[in-house]
């Protein structure tokens, strides 16, 4: 792992020390600056979860990644910084209903209060830790998010739309093992009713919105507004280039 490298890939010159401003400094340059996408599950590439080859994914070569990817890779980054943190799983919530524990979260202990950090959400995730307090709205940028608690789920994510909290996913800090994350990668990358075999796709936040590419669909949210409009197929490329700097054949 080469520190240097990493906070040249995400643009970052501040402090190093295990604080909050830290760990909020270094959250909001990973997640502004390594984009959340699915190229290689798309492609059926297999995805592994060792550190130096999320490293050289996200880094050297400048890509992005999934849950499993960006959250392994900063959980490394501020364990070597000297932060506690846990990897916890998380069941993201969909019309109602919850998947089982397919989404990676961290729980990061400073003092004596817990923050969670999520650099590897996608759809409209957090870009700075929150800390895990219930019934806190708390808001960063454009977006409000929440926890609430459920007696069957633990901690709920919930983000504020229209004036209503829609949950994002649910989880408990119950300990993990790396093979609990190995399986949920493995169905997550190749089962077939997975989410991320369906479309490629790449999204990443900024301080007024969001920027998502699909296979025949960009959005460009900012302030409240959206810009949307199909592309052609060889458009798809350039604008993977051009708006996330990724080349991918």
């Amino acid at each position: 792992m080469n520190l240097q490298a990493y906070f040249d890939r995400i643009r970052y010159v501040g402090d190093v020390k295990p604080t909050l401003d830290t760990l909020t400094a270094l959250h909001t340059a990973h997640t502004f600056n390594i984009p959340f996408e699915n190229l290689d599950v798309y492609a059926g590439k297999r995805i592994s979860l060792e550190p130096n080859a999320i490293f050289d994914k996200l880094v050297t070569r400048r890509r992005g990644g999934y849950c499993f990817e960006m959250n392994g890779l900063f959980a490394f980054v501020l364990r070597e910084l000297g932060f506690e943190v846990r990897q916890l799983l998380a069941r993201t919530a969909f019309g109602g209903t919850y998947s089982a524990k397919l989404h990676e979260v961290l729980a990061v202990d400073i003092g004596d209060k817990t923050y969670v950090a999520d650099v590897g959400y996608g759809n409209y995730g957090i870009a700075a830790p929150l800390l895990l307090e219930i019934m806190t709205e708390q808001t960063q940028f454009v977006d409000t998010y929440r926890f609430m608690s459920d007696s069957m789920l633990g901690f709920v994510l919930e983000r504020k739309l229209n004036g209503a909290f829609i949950p994002m996913y649910a989880f408990s800090t119950e300990s993990c093992v790396p093979d609990d994350f190995e399986v949920a990668n493995h169905y997550t990358a190749t089962h077939p009713d997975s989410f991320f075999k369906l479309m490629r796709f790449a999204t990443k936040p900024t301080p007024a919105g969001r920027v998502t590419l699909a296979d025949s669909h960009l959005k460009i949210v900012s302030c409240g507004a959206a810009i949307e409009r199909n592309i052609r197929k060889p458009e798809f490329r350039t604008l993977l280039h051009k708006l996330f700097g990724i080349e991918w054949a």
